[in-house]
């Protein structure tokens, strides 16, 4: 029976002397093209400008390894995740209910917290009820939502349309991309 070895990779990169292959592309700490070496003579190279030697392309054959100070790559790269962490974006999914005697100011007022929610960047969710013999009219259920959506159509796309599900008639509104 033949079984695969599956490598995991893992995020640190190898250095100095965990580097192994015979022959390894070397690229100097300016950046420019040392050429295809044997890894102890690369290795001496890095030693000898007191820097290390980083494996930054395992899969390239022959693989490419740079000569840098590891620490300050490190720090430098902690510092970019760091950046692109605190840029991004949660989407939050904020929920509207609705009923189905609901009046005309009361919809304008729900429309107006869903498209205070849309402006912000989050997704909006919206359900209605279906208490007792309501049960028996989902089609006023599905007016309502038709509504709904054609109120919010100038800001936002509708994800997911009315869909009953059990008691509860739900619906799934997202902002429309800008432009």
């Amino acid at each position: 029976m033949f079984w695969r070895c599956l490598t995991i990779s893992n995020k640190e990169l190898q250095i100095n002397e965990e580097i192994r292959d015979k022959e390894v592309r070397v690229i100097g700490s300016d950046g420019t093209q040392l050429g295809l070496m044997s890894a102890a003579q690369a290795l001496e190279k890095a030693f000898e400008q007191n820097l290390d030697l980083v494996k930054i392309a395992p899969q390239a054959v022959p693989p490419v390894c740079k000569i840098i100070d590891y620490g300050k790559y490190r720090f430098e790269q902690a510092k970019r995740d760091k950046e692109a962490k605190k840029n991004q974006r949660v989407v939050d999914i904020k929920e509207i209910r609705l009923s189905l005697n609901i009046d005309t100011h009361d919809f304008n007022t729900k429309v107006g917290h869903a498209t205070r929610f849309l402006k912000d960047g989050d997704k909006v969710k919206v359900s209605i009820r279906f208490r007792g013999r309501e049960m028996g009219h989902p089609e006023q259920g599905y007016v309502i939502m038709k509504n709904f959506a054609e109120a919010l159509s100038e800001i936002a796309n509708v994800e997911k349309p009315a869909k009953l599900e059990g008691r509860n008639m739900l619906m799934f509104l997202a902002s429309k991309p800008a432009k």
